[in-house]
């Protein structure tokens, strides 16, 4: 059996840019269920689910998302470790719904940054983007995911673009690109450590100097 993660029919040969162009008019409602969006992209893979649960961490003003999309980058994420081509979600979460309008914004600010960057993207070296090199991205892509799960502020943007960058790795088979999302995937997590351990800091100061400032208040 073939278990490698090649991109769908539909998918072949068109840039990312153009797939998300498409999705902006796929969804016009004021929300989007976790399924209808899922079934739309069951036959375009693996890359392009991930790329859009990622963009929206890549950008500003997008609220109250980030826990849901890291839970949906599970799916993907543990899929691409055993080389499975399908994705498969609890009815519960596919009844899950998203912000239409925050979707649709996310794909259209983003898409001219991907058509700006895309000729640097490229099929290349492209055996580091299937089976069985999956399993390191995919256990990679399961790090991601649980940081955007965990209630860190401002730790959204660096796994976010890690991810998109693996998303697009897949998408375009670049293998180079996949390789610069190890170390990308490295920085991201030492970036939110050291800023779980900056922002302890702060707060333990802080609550010093209340207490300095008002010594009978922890009396």
């Amino acid at each position: 059996m073939d278990q490698t993660l090649p991109p769908a029919r539909q998918a072949q040969g068109r840039r990312a840019s153009e797939m998300l162009e498409d999705l902006v008019e796929a969804f016009p409602g004021d929300s989007v269920s976790v399924g209808d969006l899922v079934d739309r992209l069951d036959t375009r893979a693996h890359g392009l689910l991930l790329l859009i649960l990622a963009l929206p961490m890549c950008i500003p003003n997008v609220p109250g998302i980030s826990t849901i999309f890291g839970v949906l980058m599970l799916a993907p994420a543990v899929q691409m470790v055993f080389g499975s081509r399908r994705l498969i979600l609890p009815a519960r979460v596919r009844a899950w719904r998203v912000d239409g309008a925050a979707l649709r914004r996310t794909f259209q600010v983003t898409a001219p940054t991907l058509k700006r960057i895309e000729y640097l993207i490229k099929p290349r070296f492209s055996r580091l983007t299937r089976f069985p090199v999956t399993i390191i991205i995919g256990l990679q892509t399961l790090l991601m995911a649980i940081i955007l799960i965990l209630p860190i502020p401002f730790a959204n943007w660096p796994p976010g673009m890690t991810v998109a960058m693996t998303a697009l790795a897949l998408l375009q088979r670049d293998g180079l690109l996949m390789l610069i999302t190890i170390p990308a995937a490295a920085l991201s997590a030492y970036s939110v450590y050291f800023g779980t351990r900056v922002g302890i800091a702060v707060i333990q100061q802080v609550i010093e100097w209340i207490h300095g400032f008002m010594p009978g208040l922890g009396s």
